[in-house]
Formats: structure tokens, C-alpha cells, sequence
């Protein structure tokens, strides 16, 4: 039976969740709209439109919703030459590979961001596969990319361990009845993850390299 062990990427293996925020922030000034930086940060792990409609509300103007989404790719790409990966994030992949887990990356970064992401985490050999927003009809919090990644990786649920930095990833992998656990390096409390369901919760990459043992990963 395989194991597979299912990884959010921004936030969770590489330190980019408040360049998100920024760019969004930008992204959403220029268009005339005034967001609390917090409340952005609160929003980053959802899909595109699925954030605007969070920060703008339901009833928001969509039409926008492109221009939105491209201004932000726009600034965003401009750091695609120096994302910052968080300490041991290739590590901990290829730790896991070696004890026989099929890593997949799930995310809800676009291609071009997924590229520039895994060149930061630099991995890619411990990689089995990717699964995004982009490949089901509905994104985190929805159970769609986890049971996608599960698909990929063809393993069961209950013989993987999701890793993630938001509630979003906790509640997507609660929903595809998944193990999960949560990383603090994301910037949202341990409360709000251990809320969402995350089994045990570390401080980054790092520290749940060094207790793999005492971790979730142990269990499988």
C-alpha cells in the first residue's frame, strides 16, 4: 500500500506567504479598493477568485476579478528569482521520500508560480507529483485537490498526512478525511490550525524534520 505525504507550498515550504500579501494588496489599491493587509493575510491558500470574493464579498463586481488576479501575477513574478525556501524544506521531502512516502505538492499557485516555487524549493527530486486548483472544479477548502493528490500518489486516506500553514489546508484535508498537520511558518496562530483539525502543529519545515519520529509521519 502506498503512503503518500501531501504538501501545501506557499507558506508551508517556502516563506512567501507575505509576499502574497503585499501583492495583493497592491494588486487591489491600484484598482481602487481599500483591504487590511491582515485581513488579506487571513485569505491567502484560497484560489483567486474564491479570496476576491472574501476580501470584496459575494456581490463584489467579478468582472474584475482577471485584471485583479493578473496585477497581482504581474508583482508577484517580479521575486520569482529570489523566493525564499523556509530552512530544511528539501530536506524534509527527501527525508520522507527515503522512507518511502510519495510526496505531492498541492497548491492553489498558478503553473508559472508552481515553476518558479519549486526552482526555490529545489526538491524536485523528491517529488512524485503536483496537484493545484486548476486540475478540480473546486479549491481548498474543498476536499477536491487533496483527493486529487491521493489519486496521483494512488493511496488511501487514511495512509496520508497532509502538511499545510492554513486553516484552509486543515479543512481540506479534514473534508478528504486526511491526517493533518499544521506549520506555523505560515503566520496563522496554532489555535486557528488545531481548530481546522490539524493533528499536531510545528513551528516550520525544520522542526518537524528533526521530531519525524514523534509525528503524525511516524503513525504510517
Amino acid at each position: 500500500m502506498n503512503r503518500a505525504a501531501l504538501f501545501d507550498v506557499d507558506g508551508t515550504l517556502a516563506d512567501t506567504n507575505h509576499l502574497h500579501v503585499t501583492c495583493w494588496w497592491e494588486a487591489l489599491r491600484q484598482a481602487g479598493h481599500t483591504v487590511a493587509m491582515h485581513d488579506i493575510h487571513r485569505a491567502i491558500g484560497l484560489p483567486g477568485e474564491d479570496l476576491l470574493a472574501r476580501l470584496l464579498g459575494d456581490d463584489h463586481d467579478t468582472d474584475e476579478d482577471d485584471a485583479l488576479t493578473a496585477a497581482h501575477g504581474t508583482l508577484y513574478g517580479t521575486y520569482f528569482d529570489r523566493l525564499p525556501p523556509l530552512d530544511s524544506a528539501a530536506e524534509l521531502l527527501r527525508a520522507l521520500d527515503r522512507r518511502g512516502w510519495r510526496v505531492v505538492l498541492v497548491t492553489s499557485a498558478t503553473s508559472s508560480e508552481l515553476d518558479a516555487l519549486r526552482r526555490a524549493v529545489d526538491a524536485d527530486d523528491a517529488v512524485t507529483a503536483t496537484a493545484s486548483s486548476d486540475d478540480v472544479g473546486r479549491g481548498k477548502p474543498a476536499p477536491d485537490p487533496v483527493q486529487h493528490a491521493l489519486d496521483l500518489a494512488d493511496a488511501p486516506a487514511h495512509a496520508a498526512v497532509f502538511v499545510g500553514d492554513t486553516v484552509w489546508d486543515m479543512e481540506a484535508a479534514t473534508r478528504a478525511d486526511v491526517a493533518c498537520v499544521g506549520l506555523l511558518c505560515g503566520g496563522i496562530p496554532r489555535a486557528d490550525l488545531e481548530g481546522a483539525g490539524a493533528r499536531a502543529v510545528y513551528r516550520d519545515p525544520a522542526d518537524l524534520l528533526a521530531r519525524l519520529d514523534d509525528s503524525p509521519f511516524a503513525d504510517g
